[in-house]
C-alpha cells in the first residue's frame, strides 16, 4: 500500500514553490535533488491532475515573477494587470504539470520497473511538447536546475538537456517512493543512477569537451554597453548610449579581433537607413576588426530581425543571418489574418518575417552560428547550426527588459547547455548582462554580470567535431515518448485486468 500525504494540496503547493526556487537567480544548493518529491507523492492522491496544476502554477509564479515589472514598466499598465498576466502564464504552463500528474498517477500506482522508469520519460516527453506547441517555450527545463552540478553539462553532449531532465527526476522519485513504501531501496536506486553517471561525465566527457580546437584560438571582444530599455523615446539619451557603444568598441578594436555587439545595441539606427552607422562600422573594419551586430533588414516585401557581420570579407554588403524563430506577440502577431483585432491590441509589436533557411557567417577561418535572443533556448535549433557546419556559436540578446532579476540568469543557463550539448565555444553578448564566453563543456570562461559595463577580451577555438546529441537531437525525446507511452499502455492493461478480478503480482501497491 502506498502512503499519500494527509494534506496533498499543501504538498503540491509547497513542492511547486520549492521547484520554482530551483530556477531562481541564485538557487539553494541541493534543493533540486529533492524538489520534485512532493509532486511525486501526490500522484497517489485523489484528483492528481488538479494537484499537478496547482504545483505548476506555484512553480511558474515563483520562477518567472519578472513578468510583472516587465509588463508594468514597458507596457505602462497597472500592477494588478501584471500580476494577472503572471497568473495566466503560470496557469497555461502549469497545464504540463497537470498532464504529468494525471497521466503519471497511473504509473505511480501501477508500480514496477517499467512504470517507474516511464515517469521521467513522461516528464521529458511533456517538456519536448512544450518546446513545440504554440511556437514553443522550452524555458526553465528541468535540466537547468542542475547547471552547476558537476557532470550535468558534459553529460548533455550525449543526452542533451532532455536526458539530463530525466536524470533530475530520479532522486526525487526515489525519495518519494521510499517514503510511500516505507523502504529505503527506491531512494538508494534513485540516487545511484546520477551518482554513477555524473562523475563519469565530469571526468570523461568534460575532458573530451576541453578547450582544444581545430585551428587555434581566435580573439573576440564581447561588448556590454549597459544600455537600458526606456519606456519612452529620449533622443539625447539614445545618442549618449550610442557614443558609449562606440567608445567601448574603439578601445577593444585590434587587427584580427571580432567585435560582438548585443541585440538592439545601435537602436534606433538600422543598417540600411542610417549612413552614420554604416560609416562607424566601416571605420572599425578598416582597422581590421569586423563588427557583428543586430539590425532590422528589409528584403523585398519582408523585414527580418537580422545579425550582420561587416568587415569580415572586405568592403561591400555585410554577411547576414536572419532570425528563424520569432517571439509571438513580440516580433509578430500570430493569427493576424484570422483575428485582425490582435494587431490593434498589440500596437507596438514588431512585424518581422521568419527566415526559412540557416545562414552561417564566415570570419577568420571560422563559421559562426548565431542565435538571436529567444532562439538559444531551443536545443534543436542550435544543433541544426552545428550540423550545418558552425565551428563557433554566438548569441546576441537584449535582456534589459527584465532588469536585475532571475531572467538573465535563466537565459544564460540555457545558453550554457547549448554550448555543452554541441561542444562548441559560445560567445554571449547581452546589452545589460549577462555577457559571457562559454567553454565547450558549458563552464564559464568569462562573464560580465547584470549592470556591468565593459568589454570581455577573450579567445575561443573553433571545432568541427559533432557530439552524439548534435547528430540526433530528436532521439532522446522520441525514446522518452515511446517509453512513456509503453508504460501508460501497460498500466492501462493492468487496470483493465483488475476490473475483471485478476491480480497482478508485484505491482507495488
Amino acid at each position: 500500500m502506498l502512503r499519500v500525504p494527509r494534506w496533498p494540496a499543501l504538498w503540491a503547493l509547497g513542492g511547486g514553490v520549492a521547484w520554482g526556487l530551483c530556477h531562481a537567480a541564485r538557487p539553494l544548493p541541493g534543493l533540486s535533488l529533492v524538489a520534485l518529491a512532493p509532486l511525486a507523492l501526490v500522484l497517489g492522491a485523489r484528483r492528481p491532475g488538479r494537484l499537478g496544476w496547482l504545483h505548476g502554477i506555484a512553480s511558474w509564479a515563483v520562477a518567472v515573477p519578472w513578468i510583472v515589472p516587465t509588463i508594468t514598466t514597458y507596457g505602462q499598465l497597472p500592477g494588478w494587470v501584471g500580476g494577472l498576466a503572471l497568473l495566466l502564464l503560470a496557469a497555461i504552463l502549469g497545464a504540463y504539470d497537470a498532464a504529468f500528474a494525471a497521466l503519471g498517477a497511473r504509473l505511480w500506482r501501477r508500480g514496477g520497473a517499467l512504470s517507474i522508469a516511464a515517469l521521467p520519460a513522461l516528464w521529458v516527453a511533456l517538456e519536448a511538447l512544450r518546446a513545440q506547441l504554440l511556437s514553443g517555450f522550452p524555458w526553465n527545463l528541468a535540466a537547468y536546475a542542475w547547471t552547476d552540478l558537476p557532470g550535468a553539462l558534459p553529460l548533455a553532449s550525449w543526452l542533451g538537456a532532455w536526458g539530463v531532465s530525466a536524470l533530475v527526476l530520479a532522486p526525487s522519485l526515489g525519495l518519494a517512493r521510499a517514503w510511500a513504501r516505507r523502504s529505503w531501496v527506491p531512494l538508494a536506486l534513485g540516487v545511484l543512477l546520477p551518482a554513477a553517471l555524473l562523475p563519469v561525465a565530469a571526468r570523461g566527457l568534460g575532458a573530451a569537451a576541453g578547450p582544444a580546437g581545430d585551428g587555434g584560438r581566435v580573439p573576440l571582444a564581447i561588448v556590454q554597453p549597459d544600455t537600458p530599455n526606456r519606456p519612452w523615446f529620449d533622443a539625447a539619451a539614445n545618442e549618449a548610449d550610442y557614443r558609449r557603444l562606440l567608445a567601448l568598441t574603439d578601445a577593444a578594436c585590434a587587427p584580427g579581433r571580432l567585435v560582438l555587439w548585443p541585440e538592439s545595441a545601435a537602436w534606433p539606427r538600422d543598417w540600411q537607413d542610417d549612413p552614420r552607422l554604416r560609416a562607424d562600422v566601416a571605420g572599425f573594419a578598416t582597422r581590421g576588426c569586423p563588427v557583428l551586430f543586430n539590425s532590422p533588414y528589409a528584403a523585398g516585401e519582408a523585414t527580418y530581425n537580422s545579425v550582420l557581420l561587416a568587415g569580415a570579407g572586405g568592403e561591400g554588403e555585410p554577411q547576414r543571418a536572419d532570425k528563424r524563430h520569432l517571439v509571438p506577440f513580440g516580433e509578430y502577431v500570430p493569427l493576424r489574418r484570422v483575428l485582425p483585432f490582435l494587431g490593434k491590441i498589440a500596437r507596438s509589436i514588431g512585424d518581422f518575417s521568419a527566415a526559412d533557411r540557416i545562414a552561417l557567417l564566415d570570419w577568420g577561418g571560422q563559421r559562426l552560428g548565431v542565435a538571436v535572443c529567444f532562439e538559444v533556448i531551443f536545443p534543436g535549433e542550435t544543433a541544426a547550426l552545428v550540423r550545418a557546419g558552425a565551428t563557433l556559436l554566438a548569441t546576441v540578446t537584449n535582456d534589459a527588459w527584465y532588469g536585475d532579476t532571475a531572467a538573465p540568469r535563466q537565459h544564460l543557463r540555457a545558453a550554457r547547455f547549448r554550448a555543452a550539448e554541441n561542444r562548441r565555444w559560445l560567445a554571449r553578448a547581452a546589452i545589460t548582462g549577462i555577457s559571457a564566453l562559454v567553454r565547450p563543456d558549458g563552464s564559464l570562461a568569462a562573464e560580465l554580470e547584470v549592470g556591468g559595463r565593459g568589454t570581455l577580451l577573450v579567445e575561443a577555438a573553433g571545432r568541427t567535431d559533432r557530439t552524439p546529441y548534435s547528430r540526433a537531437p530528436w532521439l532522446v525525446p522520441a525514446l522518452a515518448t515511446l517509453v512513456a507511452a509503453g508504460g501508460l499502455a501497460r498500466a492501462g492493461r493492468s487496470r483493465a485486468r483488475d476490473r475483471t478480478g485478476l491480480t497482478l503480482p508485484g505491482n507495488g501497491r
